[in-house]
């Protein structure tokens, strides 16, 4: 067994060689009354006589760790935590459950009670008690609670805090951890330097070397350990590697949030984290750094999350891979995120960081273009590059995210769920600025910061309701442009679901200067297809539309072969109904749409003209409105 190959009198050794009295314990041995003699963790050990003697009172012979640890050292001392004192072999004794907590525990049960949660209720009253002193705490060896070894788990319950009590798999397992908990507590200390402090900063260096190498797994398991005994720098290291391998989440980096080198990478992501934790409906919370900081930090850190918050925070860091992170932002800021990632993974190895604490370009997760680009695949793939002019072979390349085309605007589950229809509008040979211009509402002062995620499918707020006539249908989207030279503006949530009597495509006054081609589709609550219009216009004029509706074609001009709903759909199953239109739409012109980067919310935007007519003398229509409140 693993336990019985510890050495209990060289860890215990090590443990009291390292003690050093810290400022209580000067109080203590000030006032006199005390002696260093009096402070010393260790005890003496417990001869096989007593320890046999103890299990013959108790009834029980103790879990091997355990036995191991009194033949070592009969009870222990510690200096900081809720329990003061483990006692000698003749101290120790059953529990009993004096609190009356099994009876607490038992009524908690449930059908959807874990097996650890039955064990914990009924541990209260076959528990050993080991603590002779504490702060109304309480360590029990639970004999109910066993491994393959014979081990007993060893809980901590903290009377005073009325939580769960702390689980250890065994007794040298809690041992092992309290050592941890001593180095944790002094390692920022002046003069606390010793061999476990070297060997383990000798790690964190090794640590740095691996990460920036490629091998960031064998960094994290080297920073794991180092930030256990507290060591500087481990922990906000290994925050960095997680950030990236986890893909989201909130992190605190410690005490390099304070080294002005680093607050323009890591500050930005605490700010982003912060704002998601207090999106709109949960209670606000301060925005904490998480250690001391100078006031030029502060205000940086402030001046940060303005800019997080309001979306003008731009990630450009110097030299080659700040040129490579602007020009991956040009490319992803109209749709292409997949030639984003090939531009910022190219640049990889060129980054440098500021320090030597900073392990990879963490700035980017904050920026609000580059950030969706860079996916938990894609943030593994960094952290598997080498950096930093470092050698090492690079990992293969994670796989485009964006489908080819349009035919995945079929797909199913529905891209844009919960909505059901979605209407797109190409432009060929513009510019995506100058969309406003073609199809912009009356006095559009031109495309509009990107919305994120979730407002890309809630867009249409109480007030645009407000200012539009009832019978009017401003399209409220994403603007960019496509690898084949046409610009695109997106719906994907539209107010209306499906062209009705009074639309009137916008591909007429968007084909000033070119071809404009505009699709609207809108399924059925089965997932079939229920309306599908397609018009295409060149230089003001519309040359062909058609709406299909069921089975049922509208036509206006001659609409080709190729693009003819009877044709194309000849012979098709309902299922498919949808791909195969969009499939000729897409292989007539060469149109795409980047799905990443509609789902992900990052594109400019732009609330359109109505695409319905106002009603001529004699029409008539309905609509409906719903207030909430009061």
């Amino acid at each position: 067994m693993i336990e019985n190959r510890f050495d209990w009198q060289q860890f215990l050794r090590r443990w009291q060689e390292e003690w050093t009295p810290d400022e209580d314990d000067a109080e203590d041995l000030a006032e006199g009354g005390l002696t260093l003699a009096d402070l010393t963790l260790s005890a003496s050990p417990a001869a096989e006589a007593e320890i046999t003697a103890a299990e013959d009172r108790l009834g029980t012979r103790f879990p091997p760790s355990y036995r191991q640890f009194l033949g070592a050292s009969n009870g222990w001392r510690f200096d900081k935590g809720s329990i003061y004192r483990l006692g000698a072999a003749h101290e120790i004794a059953w529990f009993g459950d004096p609190l009356d907590l099994t009876a607490i525990y038992q009524e908690a049960l449930t059908e959807h009670s874990t097996e650890q949660d039955v064990l914990l209720a009924g541990m209260w009253q076959r528990a050993l008690q080991l603590e002779t002193d504490s702060d109304i705490s309480y360590a029990l060896l639970d004999p109910g609670d066993t491994d393959e070894d014979g081990e007993w788990a060893l809980y901590v319950y903290k009377g005073w805090s009325g939580e769960l009590p702390d689980r250890y798999p065994s007794f040298r397992a809690y041992m092992q951890r309290m050592y941890q908990d001593f180095h944790s507590a002094r390692a920022a200390g002046p003069g606390f330097v010793n061999d476990t402090t070297r060997a383990l900063d000798a790690d964190v260096e090794r640590a740095r070397s691996e990460a920036l190498s490629g091998r960031w797994e064998t960094a994290r398991e080297l920073l794991t350990e180092a930030e256990r005994y507290g060591r500087p720098s481990a922990r906000g290291m290994l925050r960095q590697l997680e950030v990236l391998a986890h893909g989201g989440g909130y992190y605190g980096f410690g005490e390099l949030v304070a080294d002005p080198r680093y607050t323009g990478e890591l500050v930005p992501v605490m700010a982003a984290a912060h704002l998601r934790d207090n999106r709109s409906g949960a209670l606000p919370h301060r925005f904490v750094l998480g250690t001391e900081t100078d006031d030029g930090v502060s205000t940086a850190a402030d001046a940060i999350l303005a800019q997080v918050r309001d979306g003008s925070y731009r990630y450009a860091p110097d030299g080659a891979f700040g040129r490579a992170a602007a020009e991956a932002r040009e490319s992803a800021r109209w749709g292409d995120t997949d030639a984003a990632w090939r531009v910022i993974r190219a640049a990889l190895p060129s980054w440098s960081p500021p320090g030597p604490d900073l392990l990879a370009p963490l700035g980017l997760l904050a920026d609000p273009v580059l950030g969706p680009v860079v996916t938990r695949e894609r943030g593994l793939e960094l952290l598997a590059t080498p950096r930093a002019g470092r050698p090492g072979p690079v990992p293969d390349p994670v796989p485009d995210l964006d489908p080819p085309g349009l035919r995945w605007l079929a797909d199913t589950p529905r891209w844009n769920a919960p909505h059901d229809s979605h209407r797109c509008l190409w432009v060929e040979g513009a510019e995506p600025e100058a969309l406003p211009d073609l199809v912009g509402e009356d006095g559009c002062a031109g495309l509009t910061a990107p919305s994120g995620r979730r407002a890309a499918w809630f867009h249409h707020g109480h007030g645009q309701w407000d200012e539009s006539a009832p019978w009017e249908d401003r399209a409220v989207v994403s603007v960019g442009r496509t690898g084949s030279g046409w610009a695109f503006a997106c719906d994907a949530a539209p107010r209306t679901a499906a062209a009705g009597h009074f639309f009137v495509s916008p591909a007429a006054y968007a084909s000033r200067g070119g071809r404009a081609v505009v699709l609207w589709a809108h399924s059925a609550r089965d997932g079939g297809l229920a309306v599908f219009h397609l018009s295409v216009a060149e230089r003001g004029e519309e040359l062909y539309a058609y709406t299909l509706c069921g089975t049922d074609v509208e036509r206006s001009g001659p609409v080709p072969g190729t693009l003819d709903p009877e044709r194309v759909l000849r012979g098709v199953g309902e299922a498919d109904r949808e791909r195969c239109l969009l499939a000729a739409v897409q292989d007539e012109f060469g149109l795409s749409l980047p799905r990443h980067a509609l789902v992900e919310g990052i594109l400019p935007r732009l609330t359109t003209r109505s695409w319905n007519r106002a009603p001529r003398e004699g029409e008539v229509y309905a609509y409906t409105t719903i207030r909430f409140g009061r």
